[in-house]
Parts: structure tokens; sequence; C-alpha cells
């Protein structure tokens, strides 16, 4: 009972770690002062009206949205027929595959957007805008990789041989047989792929320039010369964005489908 009485108090701190500055933010965000200040004094929506009127808001979430839309869905292209390949045929260096496809999520952030600027700005000498989408491409990879051949290692391969054996073609077979099969896991890798583009800082800090700036960069510019709840306010729409699709998510499809 004392170790099960120890490991409850030990989540509820844990909890509680993560909790109370959500609820922090979420409180800030309706304060009347023009500085960051818990607890409030007052009551207002101002901050939300503050946020939704900055052009440098806006013009750096829909940029953060294509981007992070664009660059998941390449993912996806690419790193399902990825996934597939190394659950299914036993490939040469299939090891050294794993781990190359999986390196990004291993590497610091830091060291992946510099490598990467190197890479895209100085060597290739590409755009803003395609060395941004093609840097955050290669961050989301691994994750659609790694979750979908996740999905795919619980699927029964004999389905898809049954299928052979009964006059489909492999191309016919996979997307009729085995893409229904993962959707749970292609939804999975698709929102955490959106989630890590739409959110990071590294690669973005690196590969942004004049006129395009992510969200995330543009909310830490401003809070370098701005204490104001506006950053709060913004953070607050996110998490409640966050809520809607997951529970649109769970609606549609279900939690405990996308922990399969």
């Amino acid at each position: 009972m004392r170790r099960y009485k120890g490991l409850t108090i030990f989540s509820v701190i844990v909890f509680s770690f993560l909790i109370i500055p959500l609820v922090i933010i979420v409180v800030t965000a309706f304060g009347t002062e023009k500085t960051i200040a818990f607890p409030i004094k007052g009551f207002t929506f101002s901050w939300f009206q503050v946020a939704l009127s900055s052009k440098s808001f806006k013009n750096a979430f829909f940029l953060s949205f294509k981007v992070a839309m664009i660059a998941t869905l390449m993912a996806l292209l690419i790193g399902i027929p990825a996934a597939y390949a190394l659950s299914r045929y036993s490939l040469k260096g299939k090891k050294l595959l794993k781990s190359f496809f999986l390196s990004p999520t291993i590497v610091p952030g830091i060291v992946v957007g510099y490598s990467l600027f190197l890479f895209i700005v100085i060597k290739l000498k590409m755009p803003v805008f395609e060395g941004l989408l093609l840097g955050h491409f290669l961050v989301v990879l691994p994750y659609v990789i790694r979750v979908v051949g996740g999905a795919l290692e619980q699927f029964d391969f004999s389905i898809e041989e049954v299928a052979w054996s009964l006059g489909c073609n492999k191309w016919l077979a996979f997307f009729k047989i085995v893409l229904p099969n993962i959707s749970s896991g292609i939804i999975s890798s698709f929102l955490l792929a959106f989630i890590n583009s739409f959110n990071n800082i590294p690669v973005s800090m690196f590969l942004t320039g004049p006129g395009i700036v992510t969200l995330p960069n543009t909310l830490m510019s401003y809070v370098e010369y701005n204490y104001d709840p506006t950053v709060s306010a913004i953070s607050v729409m996110l998490m409640l964005a966050t809520i809607i699709i997951m529970f649109i998510v769970e609606k549609t499809l279900g939690i405990s489908a996308l922990a399969k």
C-alpha cells in the first residue's frame, strides 16, 4: 500500500508540474494588466482581439499552417511506402536504413537545424520558402516512418498474399487491403508530424528569412521586446484548436485506435 501511495503522490506531482503552467497561461490571457501577471486583477478579451488583428501573427500562422500541411503530406507520400518496404521485405542494410530515417528524432534539434542550413541554404542555395519546406519535410519524415511502421508490424501480411492469390495485383492490394488496415497509424502519424512541424523552432530559426517567418519564431521575437498577454492569448487559441482537433478525431476514429 505504501508503494502505491508513493506512486500516486509522485504522479500527482508530475501532472501538477505539467498542468499548472498551462493553467497560469490560460488565466494570464484574460488579465487587464499590460504585462503578464498572475493572479490577474481584472477580466478582458482585449488581448485576443490584439492577437487576431495583428497582421504579423496572422501571416505567420498561415505560413506555419501551409508549411506544416505540405511537409506532412509530402512525408506521408514518401514515408508510407518506405515504412511498407522496411516492414514487408528483407532488405540489405535494413537496420542501417531504419537508423538513418530515425536519426532526426535522436539528434538535437539545433544540430539538425544548423546542418540543414549548411546543406539547403549554403550548399544548394534554395529559395527561402522551398528550403523551409524541405527542412520541415526532412524533420517530420521519421515520425511518419516510425508510426506507420509500428502499425505495419501489427498487420498480418498473409491477408495481402491472399488478395494476390485471388487475382488482385500488388498496387490494388496495397490500396484496398493494406492502407485501410493501417489507417489509424496513418492518421496518428499525420497528427504527430503536423504538430511537430507547426511547433518546430530550431529548423525554422535557421531556414526562415525576410517576409517568411513561422508562428513559433514570431512569438519568440515578440516576447523579446514585449511582455504583454498577447502571447498567452495566442497560446490559449492554439490549445483550444488542439482540443477541438482531438475531439473530432475521438468522435470519428477514436483515441483508442490511435494508440494501436
